[in-house]
């Protein structure tokens, strides 16, 4: 899949600096220094941690756990990638995020989780009491912060990638995924080393019972945990300015309960024979579930959200009149893609899919204007985002349309909409009802296109893709 820059990342002027930056940067800032020193910091994390794995393993028993623990990452992370489909954000982000987690957070788990369950022994004399402390305690503490310093860097250095809700869980939940992949190895590495020992083998095997609980049972596990400070990150990102206690005090409150949600679930074994299974009906999946409900209706929110905004675009000319409804529409969106890339090639279905993007980023920057959140660069960010579009207009916009038309529902015609002859007929309730308020509350009204390629002379009489 696909993923491109909710916003270019070329400076908006040919004479500006790269990246919009004026003069000289010292060296330690230039962008491959930066690049270079995160890699090599994740590269060592990684073969520390694969060290120390592999010596509490031993070889063959971290080579069956890397085999069982690998087999989850795949399905978590397509789950995750779906989310995030109205607006993906770049790979880039979600590769820094699997490696924090696998790597850099689990490096940090292991070596502050030993030395405080040792410490505490010590100090106790009472190895049983600290590894039950250290599991309901210490354990969550430290992972939960490990993995939320990957959310916390993506919101700080990357922050035009994260903008909402949905971002903050693909963020934090892709981190959890890395982080549970590499603890899963050392988990189901010791058990089969147990199995080694003791002969057991079949479903009886304690390396078995390990992959049952927790690959099948509870894959979603880390993830739920951290998603929770996901969504204070996100709900923080969506906050204005203004709202700083909001902005400040969302993002620990997730972590808190995240902290909270991981203590509760380390500490089932000890809540009796069946105090695991009890966690598990009674707080993990209707957790679970209400979390997956709230990303879902999240997503469909993103969705109304550009339908209600790129209709202001379309009457100043830089859309047609359909493109709204098809770019707020999956059906419609992959519809379009699939019609590029049939009839014109694979080339063709990624320009559609970026065009998609920077419509979708468009759409959001406009909401955040008007909702009062619009930073300082509002205006060049806008003039960007629609010369990323008007570039890729030729191919993109005969798609979008075919796809308006297959996509849309049975309705009463409309009337051409904002005066550009589009009536294809579209049901009520889609925007093209209504003409959009010619004020909107921010800086600057939606730019006229190049009066030279006005949309309606040049595809007004172009009806590719006909079924």
């Amino acid at each position: 899949m696909a993923a491109f820059p909710p916003y270019p990342t070329h400076p908006p002027h040919p004479g500006g600096a790269p990246g919009g930056v004026l003069g000289h940067a010292h060296w330690w800032q230039r962008r491959w220094v930066r690049y270079g020193a995160l890699v090599t910091l994740l590269a060592l994390s990684g073969l520390v941690i694969l060290g120390l794995v592999r010596r509490q393993t031993g070889s063959e028993g971290f080579l069956v756990g890397l085999g069982l623990a690998v087999l989850p990452v795949p399905l978590l992370i397509a789950a995750f990638r779906w989310l995030d489909r109205v607006a993906p954000g770049p790979w880039r982000n979600l590769l820094f995020a699997f490696a924090w987690g696998a790597c850099a957070a689990a490096l940090i788990a292991i070596v502050a989780n030993s030395f405080a369950t040792r410490w505490i022994a010590t100090a106790t004399a009472d190895p049983s009491g600290a590894d039950t402390l250290g599991a309901t305690v210490i354990a969550p503490v430290v992972e939960e912060s490990a993995k939320a310093a990957a959310v916390l860097l993506v919101f700080l250095f990357r922050r035009r990638d994260f903008t909402g809700i949905v971002d903050g869980v693909v963020i934090a939940g892709v981190t959890a995924t890395g982080f549970a992949f590499t603890e899963n190895i050392l988990y189901l590495g010791n058990a089969f080393g147990t199995d080694q020992l003791t002969g057991g083998s079949g479903f009886v095997s304690v390396t078995a019972a390990t992959f049952f609980v927790r690959v099948v049972m509870s894959p979603f596990a880390h993830p739920l945990f951290t998603v929770l400070t996901g969504i204070g990150f996100g709900v923080a990102a969506m906050s204005a300015d203004h709202q700083r206690v909001r902005r400040t005090l969302l993002p620990p409150a997730g972590l808190l309960l995240a902290m909270g949600m991981h203590a509760l679930w380390n500490g089932s074994s000890t809540f009796g024979t069946y105090g695991f299974f009890a966690v598990y009906a009674a707080f993990m999946v209707p957790a679970f579930g209400l979390l997956t409900w709230l990303v879902i209706w999240t997503r469909q929110r993103e969705l109304r959200t550009v339908r209600e905004e790129l209709p202001a675009y379309a009457a100043a000319g830089w859309l047609s009149a359909p493109e709204p409804y098809a770019l707020g529409s999956m059906r419609a969106r992959r519809t379009a893609r699939d019609a590029a890339a049939r009839h014109l090639g694979k080339e063709a279905g990624r320009t559609v899919a970026e065009y998609e993007a920077y419509a979708t980023s468009l759409a959001f920057l406009r909401h955040r204007g008007r909702m009062g959140r619009a930073g300082a660069d509002f205006v060049v960010r806008e003039r960007e985002l629609l010369h990323e579009l008007w570039h890729r207009r030729d191919t993109a916009r005969p798609a979008l349309e075919h796809a308006a038309r297959v996509t849309a529902p049975a309705g009463p015609p409309q009337p051409p909409a904002y005066g550009h002859g589009y009536g294809y007929g579209y049901g009520y309730g889609y925007g093209y009802g209504y003409q959009p308020y010619a004020a909107p509350p921010y800086p600057g009204q939606p730019y006229a296109p190049p009066s030279s390629a006005h949309p309606t002379a040049a595809y007004d009489p172009y009806r590719p893709y006909r079924p």
